[in-house]
């Protein structure tokens, strides 16, 4: 089989990097200042850094609302809901939320099918260590290969978008129907300041336009389970309707990578990934393999360059980690077998597939122009700092 890096022309542009983080010219409209400096930097200095706080600023604000989830979920057997993947972020939040606010989250797992070892173990070990309730959402197998085989065919660069549809949709669907006010993130500044550019596969998740016409165009299976929920539904219909309000805690406390790990290893003995995002066995595949190998996109330049800028990753660190592949070769080739497998594909059939002629999201129906206008509204009046595009 034919697996190596291919030759792929990401763009037309002369390449360069930015000085201060690793985002380079693979983002095909990144701009740079005179001293080469680029747009995500320049956001986060001027954007992001000036309105975050951690220190006792931060905490005042968060412990306000805190106490009103208290006070809200009083009588009630949980106050708030958390998602818990088995990985850092969520991992640390339900450990803060129980252990520093006191807190009594339900905490939220959606089973996609593709859980490493790793992650069920940490589950298990949170929940067990601080006795918290778990409620596990198991999706129907059939209509997520479907789905997920769909977006494989279609050649576009964003073939997780099935998963992270589930893992969100999943999660606000079960909090209106069981009246949960509160929805508790791991999303947060210190480990992703610096979002990935759509055309590195990260496209909305919750474009349901777009989700249809590739299922349309590529499944077999109508979705008649499949859990959805569609970037207006929650940000109006649960927000205005429901009351559905989201809490990033970790945007108020400190939040420093390293630390966070070795503290929940010496408490939970939580076990940490190779990187971000291997909890999930097909996001490591796509993020490790398919999307660098196919497409000639690396997410760990944004992964990296977050913790750079927040001072938690020496430049030339990360430059030496992106020199080379997160996973040795024979791991990735046996994680390409076991995701052919998974699928019902042939090595050969998912190898012709990985060889086949790359598309974008642009080639589908899609609604981002109407996105967009949503997002400049959030950036305009504040609620959101990151850089979009």
């Amino acid at each position: 089989m034919s697996l190596e890096y291919r030759n792929i022309k990401v763009n037309d542009r002369p390449y360069q990097m930015c000085t201060n983080c690793i985002m380079d010219t693979t983002d095909s409209s990144i701009t740079f200042d005179e001293k080469g400096v680029c747009e995500y930097c320049q956001n986060y200095y001027n954007t992001i850094l000036p309105n975050w706080n951690t220190d006792e600023r931060g905490e005042s604000h968060i412990m306000k609302v805190i106490e009103k989830i208290k006070k809200d979920g009083e009588g009630k057997d949980h106050d708030c809901l958390i998602g818990i993947s088995g990985g850092l972020d969520s991992s640390y939040l339900v450990y803060l939320a129980k252990e520093k606010f006191g807190l009594r989250p339900l905490l939220f797992h959606v089973d996609a099918g593709w859980n490493s070892d790793i992650s069920t173990h940490n589950i298990h070990s949170i929940v067990d260590n601080l006795e918290l309730d778990l409620y596990t959402e198991v999706v129907n197998w059939d209509e997520m290969k479907d789905l997920q085989l769909a977006f494989i065919k279609s050649q576009v660069r964003d073939i997780d978008i099935p998963q992270d549809l589930v893992f969100f949709s999943s999660l606000y669907n079960f909090a209106a129907k069981n009246k949960f006010k509160y929805i508790l993130t791991g999303g947060n500044f210190s480990t992703e300041c610096v979002r990935e550019p759509f055309e590195w596969g990260a496209y909305y998740q919750t474009d349901m336009t777009y989700i249809n016409d590739i299922h349309r165009k590529f499944g077999k299976i109508p979705l008649t389970t499949f859990p959805t929920c569609d970037i207006f539904k929650y940000k109006i219909l649960y927000r205005l309707i429901n009351g559905v309000r989201v809490v990033k805690p970790l945007d108020h406390v400190p939040f420093i990578k390293e630390e966070a790990i070795k503290l929940l290893h010496d408490k939970f003995n939580w076990t940490p990934y190779p990187h971000k995002h291997h909890e999930s066995r097909f996001t490591r595949f796509f993020e490790s393999f398919w999307l660098p190998r196919k497409f000639g996109y690396d997410r760990r330049k944004a992964h990296f360059s977050s913790l750079i800028l927040t001072n938690q990753m020496n430049r030339d660190a990360a430059l030496d980690r992106i020199s080379r592949p997160e996973l040795d070769e024979q791991t990735l080739i046996q994680e390409f077998e076991y995701v052919a497998q998974k699928l019902d594909l042939s090595v050969e059939e998912l190898t012709k597939l990985f060889n086949g002629e790359n598309k974008n999201y642009m080639d589908y129906r899609n609604k981002l122009k109407i996105i967009n206008l949503g997002t400049r509204i959030m950036q305009f009046i504040g609620l959101e700092k990151r850089t979009f595009k």
